[in-house]
């Protein structure tokens, strides 16, 4: 159903570093408020052996301590010589910004006519996505207004919406800015309501009101809704149609909007008419903005007993608890160290400490004092912050080497960017560091899944033994990925090149990739529900779709829903859904079968819609067969009143998210997806909104379902700079990746990342957008390809949303793009049938006579102000863009395949 920041770092380790850094670290999904990511530890002594199975998060939170014997007599201050170490870290937090959006209706200049005016305080680059209703119009359809009232700088979306761009006006008595447009408005008897959205295109957020659109009424006998707006109403920053839940917009906690209303009579020439009175509602809201703080640590050295002195401080406000501990070698393994400690220190599970730091004097921050044995190499910890928020160093623990002998150096291991050196060594140079230690991690690994002696490297074997081989390679790479967080991944094409897989040679299948070569049709959009026999109607296609090279098919969700999209699932058992019936479903499936065509299911596991209330009248009771609590309900989301876990992941406001730590609904969800495989023959999944819970999670249910191929959606904003997306995409991508990880890479996810970065490098003519800093493709399509889900438009997206429309008339240019690269590219249904058609069939069957599949490799030619250019595979050779490129001649001889609008495509002879 949707759309934040993380940097890698080389180089990788060896593999004896990896298995104890898996015992010894754990991340969990942060809060709504958390920037970092976050670094806890679980309750199954895994500091103590190697643990290939990561725990569920939410288990985390209620850590059993002990009082610990704290011996302060001896802390006495020590002689020490200068400071051999000092370090600053940056740290950026989160804080909120109120603000209020305000919708006014009010007479206009002339007395005769009205004016709405919509503004927002907040910053932001404020988008009004808005149309109409008519009186005779029935259900929630818009329509485009007259075009008296469609304000400057006004863009057409298609035949159903405006969107205008609000503009800065004027501060208030309080000095706040406001962000406002104005529609003009005459009064008539056509036109009832006016509908809109509040989008601010910094971060693809859309506010919507009680999770619908906003509409405001024109005439007083319109029938009253939860979304009008009027005196008391409520406002919500919603996740939308997107589905979408960002980190940087969160529900205002104010406790009722202030709305006033003008009760003096309009002064419309037609008296009694039905026309609404004025009104103005101002509704409260928040924004998270960063904050800039910074930990410093220093150490020195004890003259009188060669002990370590560490001191800690930081800026960052309120209760800081400092959970830390030792290591005796670079293998960094956490031991809690012997007596004395700093007051206020207990134990944590005998691995670690945990130390409240004390305010400083100014009441500006907090600090410690540590003394530490001259046996420890290092001090390792991390920071709690007030409630279960936690700071870490780019996603692992902070580390403080405690040696005096050579490179000091604080963070994770795998970066070596700030370094002070007390002494002057010989060390082997980056480039030769990361080829050592690269070439020993890939023996490792192939030593432990094939059971050949590293030292006898064998030169030669069959392709299938490679294959088999990689894609080994390939899992573990996924499990140390979330761990290991470098500048390349662990899996890159640098270090482990992925074979070309030929046809003949047998291919074995996995959820995450299928055989490698899939082609995925989205099979509906957001108003394919409507007709009510879209089964039907799809089955009669299944033919053509096979015939233009599509290999699987995307279904929509085909639960009974609230919502008629089924994106609001209830009862997950009834089967009888908008889109057809039960029966229906079985048969258009073995249809698509019989035409060599997969299908993939849309399951929706994140949240589910109660059919019951409690004695609160809280809709968190369910029906049917799966007739679970409140338990099932996570226990940090406000609105349902869950008594289960807190979430591993980020809650979707509109319905109750479910509890996937319980044991009992873990079992009912994996019965209830093996159900579906069974009866219905879905041969995979469509994940949806899987920010919400955690990775292993869905690592269990697609062990248990075996499915053919699988894909999760996981959305979220790109970064952006003054309203301009950045060119540097690297942590976005990376939140994407660190959920294909955490699944065990046993699921692909849609490359959120690339569509991103293709909006902006086809809207604004900026193709050097499309080479990240290495010369790789910029989304997760560069990091992971064979886990890259591709795409330019899907039913949230597209359709009659278009809540975050690809560049118009540039369709075609993002699919050369696509379907020419590795990944797995996936066609919006809308695209197939319609004038692209022919296009699209042309580049699929590129795609295929060439053998371009999911770890095809990219050498990009060109990526200027107006063009890019890439070879792939060196067997089809690609633009976009109006700039000229021919592909370089040499040893292959170049012959035009296909072309288009300001693209293409070429093939080797």
């Amino acid at each position: 159903m949707s759309i934040s920041t993380t940097v890698f770092s080389d180089p990788l380790f060896k593999l004896c570093h990896y298995r104890n850094r898996v015992a010894s670290i754990h991340r969990f999904k942060p809060n709504q408020h958390t920037l970092f990511s976050s670094s806890i530890f679980s309750n199954n002594n895994n500091y103590d052996s190697c643990s290939w199975s990561f725990k569920p998060p939410h288990k985390f939170f209620r850590p059993k301590f002990e009082a610990f014997a704290v011996n302060t007599d001896t802390l006495e201050p020590l002689q020490a010589s200068d400071v051999v170490f000092n370090q600053i870290y940056p740290i950026n937090r989160v804080e909120l910004v109120e603000g209020k959006v305000f919708i006014r209706l009010d007479q206009g200049k002339d007395l005769e006519n009205l004016e709405l005016t919509v503004g927002c305080s907040l910053p932001g680059k404020w988008i009004l996505h808005w149309g109409v209703s008519r009186v005779d119009d029935i259900g929630s359809e818009w329509d485009q207004p007259p075009r008296e009232m469609i304000p400057p700088e006004s863009v057409l979306i298609k035949d159903y919406a405006i969107e205008t761009p609000l503009k800065k006006s004027s501060s208030d008595s309080k000095g706040d800015t406001f962000h406002e447009v104005k529609i003009g408005l005459k009064p008539s008897d056509e036109i009832s309501a006016i509908n809109f959205v509040l989008k601010d295109e910094e971060t693809g957020n859309s506010y919507h009101h009680k999770g619908r659109d906003f509409k405001v009424p024109l005439v007083n006998n319109l029938k009253e809704g939860a979304n009008l707006i009027g005196p008391k109403t409520g406002f919500n920053v919603w996740p939308g149609a997107l589905g979408q839940t960002s980190n940087t917009l969160v529900e205002s906690e104010a406790t009722e909007d202030k709305a006033h209303e003008n009760n003096s009579e309009s002064e419309n020439p037609k008296e009694g008419s039905s026309q609404v009175k004025s009104f103005y509602v101002e509704l409260p809201v928040t924004k998270e903005v960063t904050v800039n703080n910074s930990i410093s640590v220093s150490i020195k050295k004890c003259l009188k007993t060669a002990k370590n002195l560490l001191d800690l401080e930081t800026d960052v406000p309120g209760d800081i608890l400092l959970h830390w501990g030792v290591c005796r070698d670079d293998l960094r393994k956490w031991e809690a160290p012997p007596a004395p400690h700093p007051p206020e220190t207990v134990a944590f599970k005998d691995k670690a400490l945990r130390t409240q730091l004390k305010s400083k004097g100014s009441g500006e921050g907090s600090s410690v004092q540590i003394s530490l044995e001259e046996e420890f190499s290092g001090f390792l910890f991390v920071l709690k912050l007030n409630g279960n928020s936690w700071l870490n160093y780019e996603g692992n623990d902070f580390y403080v080497p405690l040696s005096t002998s050579g490179n000091l150096i604080i963070g994770n291991i795998e970066d070596q960017s700030t370094v002070v050196q007390s002494e002057v060594t010989e060390e082997p140079s980056q480039e030769e560091s990361d080829s050592i230690f690269t070439d020993e991690i890939i023996t490792e690994i192939r030593h432990l899944v094939t059971g050949i002696s590293s030292e006898k490297r064998r030169k030669t074997k069959s392709k299938e033994a490679q294959e088999v081989i990689l894609q080994e390679i390939e899992r573990l790479a996924a499990e140390a990925y979330s761990i290991f967080r470098t500048s390349v991944p662990a899996f890159s094409e640098e270090t482990i090149v992925e074979p070309e897989v030929v046809p003949e040679v047998p291919l074995k299948i996995t959820s995450g990739t299928g055989t490698g070569f899939e082609v995925v049709c989205q099979g509906f959009n957001w108003e394919s529900h409507k007709s009510g026999r879209w089964y039907m109607e799809l089955k009669e296609k299944a033919a053509e779709l096979s015939a233009l090279g599509f290999t699987v098919i995307w279904l929509p969700p085909p639960t009974d829903s609230v919502s008629p999209e089924g994106y609001m699932p209830r009862d997950l058992y009834d089967l009888n859904s908008r889109y057809g019936s039960f029966d229906e479903l079985k048969d258009v499936v073995k249809t698509f079968h019989k035409a060599g065509i997969k299908v993939l299911g849309d399951a929706v596991l994140n949240h589910r819609c109660a059919q019951h209330q409690n004695h609160n009248g809280i809709w968190n009771i369910f029906g049917g067969r799966l007739n679970w609590d409140d338990r099932a309900v996570v226990a940090d989301d406000p609105h349902f009143q869950g008594r289960g876990n807190k979430s591993s992941g980020d809650n979707f406001h509109a319905a109750p998210n479910i509890d996937h730590s319980q044991d009992f609904v873990r079992k009912d969800l994996t019965e209830w997806l093996c159900w579906l495989r069974e009866e219905i023959g879905y041969d995979g999944w469509r994940l949806d909104f899987i920010r919400g819970f955690w990775g292993g999670y869905v690592k269990d249910y697609m062990d248990a379902t075996e499915p053919y191929f699988a894909v999760g959606e996981y959305w979220d904003s790109l970064s952006y700079t003054y309203g301009e997306m950045d060119h540097n995409q690297d942590a976005h991508r990376q939140r994407i990746v660190d959920w294909i990880s955490a699944a065990g890479g046993t699921a692909g996810a849609f490359d959120v990342t690339t569509k991103g970065i293709l909006h902006s490098a086809l809207d604004r003519c900026e193709y050097w957008r499309l080479s990240d800093q290495k010369g790789k493709p910029p989304g997760v399509l560069g990091w992971w390809p064979s886990r890259a889900v591709t795409f330019i438009e899907n039913h949230d997206t597209g359709s009659t949303q278009g809540h975050w429309r690809f560049p118009h008339e540039k369709e075609m240019q993002g699919y050369a793009y696509t379907l020419t690269h590795p990944g797995t590219p996936s066609v919006f249904f809308d695209h197939i049938f319609s004038h692209y058609k022919t296009e699209i069939a042309a580049l699929i069957s590129i795609r295929k006579r060439n053998g371009i599949n999911c770890r095809s490799t990219v050498q990009i030619s060109k990526a200027d102000r107006d063009v890019y250019a890439a070879i792939i595979d060196e067997k089809v050779a690609m633009k976009i863009g109006p700039g000229h490129f021919e592909p370089p001649s040499g040893s292959q001889n170049w012959s035009s395949a296909w072309e288009g609008r300001d693209y293409m495509i070429w093939e080797a002879s």
